[in-house]
């Protein structure tokens, strides 16, 4: 792990080590960071994606550490099939999770999970699969749907699913996962906005909505108003 300065904590190269494949990541940490939010990009996507690293800068000016890295190796993403694979990137969400834990450094933290497509599937399959150990999970875009049914009524960490208003066949798709789900829970429908969040202040509006509900899990800061 390489580590040098941010502009307020910590950043860090780092590499993933999951069998024969390895995962490079960024891991960064504010001054006093109150939790860790592990991102888990959608199909197609990676740790460069300009909407989660920009949802990750709001996360830590919110005070929260975030641990960006790929679901997939390159090779491996270029198998349209493999996007797909849920258990997969289940699996690959669970080792970044250990490694944070376990071989990161990191101090520890409570820990948080941030989907999008269909890597919000492999949040809640994970966070289904380490019950306590998760304190929050939030799906932007996502296909919360593509985790199933068992698992998404296994989750226990406090659940909140952002959708676009005009994103509506996964609106519908979101909406049926959410009865699903036990767990403290809010499906956030941002107006206006499709499944990209390209529309002026969308991705803003969920970028708020995603720190405001870490801080209240991770953290404990209570809800705004």
């Amino acid at each position: 792990m390489r580590t040098g300065p941010g502009a307020r904590g910590t950043v860090a190269a780092v590499e993933i080590r999951v069998d024969a494949a390895r995962l490079q990541g960024e891991l960064a940490l504010p001054a006093q960071a109150g939790g860790i939010v592990l991102f888990a990009h959608g199909s197609g996507s990676s740790r460069l994606s300009p909407r989660n690293t920009y949802v990750a800068r709001v996360l830590r000016e919110a005070g929260l550490g975030t641990l960006l890295f790929d679901l997939l190796t390159a090779s491996e993403d270029r198998d349209y099939a493999t996007r797909f694979d849920i258990g997969l990137l289940t699996s690959r969400l669970l080792a970044a999770t250990r490694y944070l834990v376990a071989d990161s450094g990191a101090p520890k933290l409570p820990i948080g999970y941030f989907g999008a497509s269909t890597g919000a599937a492999a949040a809640l399959a994970a966070a289904a699969a380490l019950g306590t150990q998760v304190g929050a999970v939030v799906s932007r875009g996502g296909r919360p749907d593509l985790a199933g049914a068992g698992p998404l009524s296994r989750v226990s960490a406090p659940t909140l699913l952002i959708v676009g208003g005009e994103d509506r066949e996964v609106l519908a798709l979101n909406r049926a996962a959410y009865a699903h789900l036990a767990c403290p829970k809010a499906l956030r429908v941002v107006p206006g906005a499709t499944h990209l969040f390209e529309e002026e202040g969308t991705l803003e509006e969920a970028a708020a909505a995603a720190a405001e509900w870490f801080r209240r899990w991770l953290v404990g800061v209570p809800e705004a108003g």
